[in-house]
């Protein structure tokens, strides 16, 4: 007996005092009478969600997440609306779209070649005499269901007679009127820019089209600069606008031209506490030459990704690897030359050696398949398994491929570039392009994998379109472009849990699940029960990031 009292009395000593039982943790804001989709493995779907600072504190029924309210808990009744996890993309050139904004029309989704000309009429009334009147890519002209047919100087000129007007369609063309023909310096005597071609009448005339990459280049480098505090007002809106839009984090992957200005903007809104997304970015170069190689090299060994925080951080290297290796899906077919080979490679090398994650910008056979052999011959001199090395777009990827990629641990980001680029794929390869990109083979394949935009010139930036396209195989205009289509609720997955980990954050971000940050949508009509046809008009009435509101539509949900 003796025995037995100090047994409890050593068990009561270790157990500490005898408390009744604490009471449930306090949230600060719950949101209940809806449908929260969690998109967790198992695609939980609850009826309320407990949020405390920054992070989801609960999912569950009303009843049980009630319980965790106190005196001081803000609810929200969401009367039956559904609610998702933020959307992440995982590559997009939101950094550099900034620089423009303010003097941006976006015609992504707009459906109507009449309502387009509109807009640009009401921006030009809105902006000075001279200043630019821009569409900086985001739209085709097959989108336009009234008729598709190219913008003509004359009536640019009609809807902007006293702007210059600048249409550019994805990077092969611009479209101009003779107020834009002035302030680009073109006139009959106009030399050709370097890989573009200034289109003349039979008079010699400038007609306001300027075709070829290299006339969208000449184009662009005539903008002008602008000033740093223009640019960071910029930013600010454009996240904001992109926050309407559902997107709560995405990773940007620079691009051509892509200078350090374009990282101050973001840390000026970090530092002032305004920056309402997650951006996460890779570091990639312009190497053009084996010089410009030597110093890629250079600055890949200072490299130290992961010094940033859950707001803003570097997360590897990519997505170009070597400029004149950099392939276009609208180009029937590429084979990389073995000295340019040599180059890439040299920059692959480095990355593994420092053990970084690499981004691989791949779209045709020639490239995918070069690429996958280069690659495995660098993880034979230093392997590359668990560094999160990805391809981007991967349009004709092939059964054959997965393997080998699975081998080397690799994964795959593919892109809604189909949604107004998708005829001019049919126009290209045909039949084929049915299958481009392949989403279904990848999702049935089960290596990692995420969806994204490629935002902001080859594609749209609203990720309802994305997840429309994923779902229907159609264009924003209607046109059927991919017969590989996957679920909506694959496509949701893809687009939120599996994204989060391209930026290494799947432990806290992707799904609406305890100790997750509380990245969230209320929608204004239900994901997984609307038409397919009409998830592209999906819009959030009310997107959180890190528990707090960024955008909230006026009438939208009423808190209590």
């Amino acid at each position: 007996m003796k025995s037995l009292r100090s047994t409890l009395f050593i068990a009561a000593l270790l157990a500490g005092p005898c408390l009744a039982a604490a009471p449930a943790e306090q949230a600060d804001l719950i949101l209940h009478s809806g449908k929260i989709v969690t998109v967790d493995d198992r695609f939980t779907i609850g009826q309320a969600i407990a949020v405390k600072g920054e992070r989801v504190l609960a999912v569950g029924k009303n009843s049980e997440i009630a319980k965790l309210a106190g005196s001081g808990t803000r609810k929200i009744d969401l009367k039956g609306k559904t609610v998702i996890p933020g959307l992440i993309d995982n590559h997009a050139h939101y950094m550099r779209a900034a620089e423009y904004w303010h003097q941006e029309i976006r015609l992504d989704g707009v459906e109507s070649r009449k309502e387009a000309l509109e807009m640009i009429a009401e921006k030009a009334k809105q902006s000075k005499p001279g200043e630019w009147v821009l569409a900086l890519g985001g739209w085709s002209i097959e989108q336009f269901a009234d008729e598709r047919r190219a913008f003509t100087k004359e009536e640019l000129d009609r809807v902007a007679p006293n702007n210059p007007v600048l249409l550019q369609l994805i990077y092969f063309r611009i479209y101009t009127n003779t107020a834009g023909l002035k302030a680009l310096g073109v006139d009959a005597n106009t030399p050709n820019p370097p890989g573009g071609t200034i289109v003349k009448d039979a008079s010699g005339q400038p007609t306001g089209v300027l075709n070829g990459g290299g006339a969208v280049r000449f184009s662009l480098s005539k903008l002008g600069e602008i000033a740093m505090e223009r640019m960071t007002r910029n930013a600010k809106v454009m996240f904001s606008d992109l926050n309407r839009m559902g997107i709560t984090t995405y990773i940007d992957m620079g691009g051509r031209s892509f200078h350090p200005k374009y990282f101050e903007p973001v840390r000026t809104l970090l530092q002032n506490r305004e920056l309402t997304m997650r951006v996460f970015y890779n570091l990639w170069q312009e190497p053009e030459s084996p010089k410009d190689v030597d110093g890629v090299l250079a600055k890949i060994k200072e490299m130290k990704p992961f010094q940033g925080d859950d707001w803003f951080d570097n997360v590897g290297y990519g997505e170009t690897v070597y400029f004149p290796l950099h392939d276009n899906t609208l180009v029937a077919k590429t084979q990389p030359a073995e000295d340019r080979m040599v180059q890439w490679r040299r920059i692959v090398q480095a990355v593994a050696d420092k053990g970084m994650s690499l981004n691989v910008h791949a779209q045709l056979r020639g490239s995918i398949e070069r690429f996958l052999t280069e690659i495995e011959a660098v993880n034979k001199v230093k392997p590359i398994k668990g560094l999160r090395w990805t391809f981007s777009h991967v349009d004709q990827l092939e059964a054959q491929d997965i393997d080998r990629l699975r081998r080397l641990g690799m994964s795959v980001q593919l892109h809604s570039r189909p949604t107004i680029q998708g005829v001019l794929f049919h126009n290209v390869f045909g039949d084929r392009a049915y299958d481009m990109p392949p989403l279904r083979m990848v999702q049935d394949s089960g290596i990692p994998w995420g969806l994204g935009s490629d935002a902001t010139a080859v594609t749209p930036s609203n990720p309802f379109y994305t997840l429309d396209w994923a779902v229907t195989g159609k264009m924003l205009g209607g046109f059927k472009v991919l017969n590989q289509t996957i679920t909506r609720e694959e496509a949701l997955i893809a687009h939120t849990r599996h994204n989060a980990y391209f930026a290494f954050r799947e432990g806290d971000l992707g799904s609406l699940q305890k100790g997750k940050y509380a990245d969230l949508l209320v929608l204004d009509r239900d994901y997984l029960k609307v038409p397919a046809d009409q998830i592209k008009h999906l819009k959030p009435v009310l997107t959180m990031v890190g528990g707090k509101v960024v955008y909230e539509a006026k009438r939208n949900t009423k808190g209590k």
